[in-house]
């Protein structure tokens, strides 16, 4: 049933994102009201993904009123949403076990990166499979989606669909919500009334769809601020600050930038990254602003006690996560762009010496895949200059393919769309040129066709010094999905609701 309910949502991926497009009918798409432009041309790519979500609610039953009992928190921007949007859920879920507000917690994110239960989660915890079989069935039979093509939702789009089927059948206190890509036009931006809302660090990104300026990607993200509903942002360069003031003065919200929260413990694993604190501050903003609104009078604040003890149960897979195995260390983040790559590799530098057992060194080792419209190569060098900004040597360096098992079978639900590109020898060579272009001197370059074929090399080259291996995993989350799916089959945190 589980299996049958995947295939349904496989059925309507796209096999490529759209790119301009000088016919496309827009005129079913929301009004483009102030989008910055390019040669007076808006900076939209296909069809607006919030197109038909409301009326597809509508036809499963769904009233404006449900949606308003939601509670909605929404989360936008381009660095830690994921990051922002489990720390909220943590911090409500340690001030609920205190004081019984809220009971449960509805947190919905994407991508997911071993199965896709992992997008809908009540209370931290993913949704079984029954139940997520069971409210795919109904949304697709409530949707007559069975022989349609043209007319139904897309991948991205179902999904938000189940996740407010699932949050209002779960019967939830307040629901979290990731933006897809965007904002302004993003399947997610369709709640008119969420309690507040959020902007996570800002940078280049998804240029294709959202730019082509940081001006233009900023003005998307700021498309979730609502009339009413308070707002907050985490520090910006002045550009992205500039637009997000501007469209809150359009949208006349009070937004406020948020600065490191004091109540953060100074030392916890969960805040080893830096970009972390800045992370769970922006959540605590979140949180203390939602209390406030929802909670009953006399538990509508935080507590220190609360706040440690979110920090303490955090855990977000694939971003900075530590997975140990005997004597091979494995350090994985789905890092996918220059900024984000530069905290991976320096999250890494600072988390790695601490982590060895002896004075003798761990053989360090690097796994990268990455494989979209950016320049692959000069993400190469941006995590080779990182590491030699921060003194910290690589011994050996793996470049892989997003292909995950050496006898070519592939998981149903692995969340990854067929590549436009391949992984042809030119580009990993290509990759290898990048790396030496900054590490000349490195200890040895491997190419591996496969994620797993790649995992057993890094094993090898730390059973071959009895010390073992300290290897980052990064560049992509569908390598830190395919790697977690060897390393982690079935981790604690994915236990089931």
């Amino acid at each position: 049933m589980n299996q049958s309910a995947i295939a349904l949502l496989n059925s309507r991926r796209r096999k490529s994102r759209p790119g301009s497009n000088g016919t496309l009918d827009l005129s079913k798409a929301p009004e483009l009201v102030s989008m910055p432009s390019l040669n007076g041309v808006p900076s939209l790519k296909g069809m607006p993904s919030l197109t038909g979500i409301s009326d597809w609610l509508q036809q499963l039953g769904h009233s404006d009123s449900d949606l308003d009992g939601l509670n909605v928190i929404h989360v936008a921007g381009t660095k830690g949403k994921g990051s922002t949007c489990a720390f909220v859920s943590s911090f409500l879920g340690a001030h609920g076990k205190r004081t019984g507000f809220p009971r449960r917690i509805g947190l919905y994110t994407s991508p997911h990166l071993v199965r896709v239960q992992e997008r809908f989660r009540i209370n931290s915890r993913p949704i079984s499979k029954d139940s997520f079989a069971k409210y795919v069935f109904e949304v697709w039979d409530g949707l007559s989606l069975s022989g349609q093509a043209s007319q139904a939702p897309r991948y991205l789009q179902l999904l938000m669909l189940i996740s407010v089927h699932v949050f209002i059948r779960e019967k939830v206190d307040v629901a979290i919500y990731e933006t897809h890509n965007g904002g302004e036009y993003d399947a997610t931006n369709f709640f008119p009334k969420p309690v507040v809302t959020g902007i996570t660090t800002i940078g280049m990104d998804h240029v294709e769809q959202l730019g082509p300026s940081l001006e233009n990607i900023a003005w998307h993200k700021a498309g979730i601020f609502k009339h009413g509903s308070p707002a907050f942002s985490a520090p910006q360069e002045s550009a992205v600050t500039a637009v997000l003031k501007r469209r809150a003065v359009e949208k006349e919200v009070l937004l406020k930038i948020c600065d490191v929260n004091p109540a953060l413990p100074a030392e916890a694993s969960a805040l080893v990254a830096d970009v972390q604190r800045i992370n769970s501050s922006l959540a605590l903003a979140l949180v203390d602003t939602f209390l406030a609104t929802k909670a009953p009078k006399e538990h509508s604040s935080m507590t220190l006690q609360d706040v440690h003890r979110g920090v303490e149960q955090f855990i977000w897979p694939g971003r900075f996560q530590h997975v140990i195995d005997g004597n091979h260390q494995w350090f994985l983040d789905g890092a996918h762009n220059e900024l984000s790559l530069q905290q991976a590799a320096q999250w890494f530098a600072k988390s790695a010496p601490g982590m060895q057992s002896n004075t003798l060194p761990f053989v360090r080792i690097l796994i990268f895949s990455h494989l979209s419209d950016r320049d692959g190569a000069s993400l190469v060098q941006c995590v080779a200059k990182s590491f030699q900004e921060v003194g910290l040597r690589m011994n050996h360096v793996i470049f892989s393919t997003y292909a995950e098992r050496q006898y070519g079978t592939v998981r149903n639900d692995q969340c990854l769309n067929p590549p436009q590109l391949a992984f042809s020898p030119e580009l990993q060579e290509t990759y290898v040129k990048a790396w030496k272009s900054i590490d000349p001197d490195v200890g040895g370059i491997s190419i591996e066709s496969t994620i797993e074929g790649t995992l057993n090399l890094a094993r090898k080259l730390g059973d071959q010094d009895s010390n073992g291996m300290q290897t980052l995993i990064t560049g992509s989350l569908y390598l830190v999905g395919g790697a977690l799916s060897f390393l982690q089959p079935n981790p604690p945190d994915l236990a089931e609701e």
